[in-house]
């Protein structure tokens, strides 16, 4: 006798689980990678932005995980955020209160819920869908290998000491909470803290992302070897 249930896709593909979370500043001039507006200008620094928030979702949806969500700052309603949710029907929902850590936090409390949540930013362009498949594997498939234990938490680190990629199963608060950010001892504090709570840690390549004018360089040749 047929039946009309639809086979669930996480049963297809088990990565399907593992939504992928966006945190991204709106593009105004003056709020946006202000540490580059010494190089770029405020104008340029916000179009720089642009660019790179449409880079980080269209690696996130290539990545072909599950949902994509746009947390967006300070809220939603900026003109660039509407049109991708009008031209993409891209979910968006606005940051959390708080430094970067309780925002970070506030997203896998609530994604987490639905399954595992891998979290990236808009300042690491060296991110590729393979990069997302491959942190999602090792959250759903033990250690990513197929052997041992699934991760609890797996990272991307930066190579200026923070990282470019977070991926969680549960909601972990004490990556979070107090964290001095935008220094280089982020992930190695961060190793410390996991290591303190017990959480099986799987770190995969070093990228690299764009915080400085000196990261300009490397991005102009990635766009260039791209294609631009």
């Amino acid at each position: 006798m047929a039946t009309d249930r639809a086979e669930p896709s996480t049963a297809r593909d088990p990565l399907r689980q593992v939504q992928v979370a966006v945190l991204a500043k709106a593009p105004i001039p003056g709020l946006a990678k202000t540490r580059l507006i010494p190089a770029l200008g405020a104008v340029g620094a916000a179009r720089l932005q642009r660019w790179l928030t449409r880079r980080a979702l269209q690696t996130a949806r290539d990545a072909a995980l599950g949902p994509v969500t746009l947390w967006c700052a300070p809220d939603a309603g900026h003109r660039f955020f509407r049109a991708l949710q009008c031209t993409s029907g891209l979910r968006c929902r606005v940051q959390a209160p708080g430094d970067l850590g309780a925002r970070m936090h506030a997203a896998f409390r609530l994604h987490c819920a639905d399954g595992p949540l891998l979290l990236i930013g808009t300042d690491g362009p060296s991110l590729r869908p393979e990069h997302l498949r491959r942190a999602a594997q090792a959250l759903v498939d033990r250690d990513g290998d197929g052997h041992g234990d699934k991760a609890d938490a797996v990272f991307h680190p930066a190579e200026d000491g923070g990282y470019v990629l977070v991926g969680l199963r549960r909601p972990q608060p004490a990556l979070f909470d107090g964290m001095t950010w935008s220094t280089a001892e982020v992930m190695a504090c961060t190793r410390t803290r996991a290591r303190a709570v017990g959480l099986r840690l799987r770190e995969l390549e070093t990228l690299w992302d764009v915080d400085r004018p000196e990261d300009l360089a490397r991005l102009r040749a990635l766009v260039a070897e791209a294609g631009g």
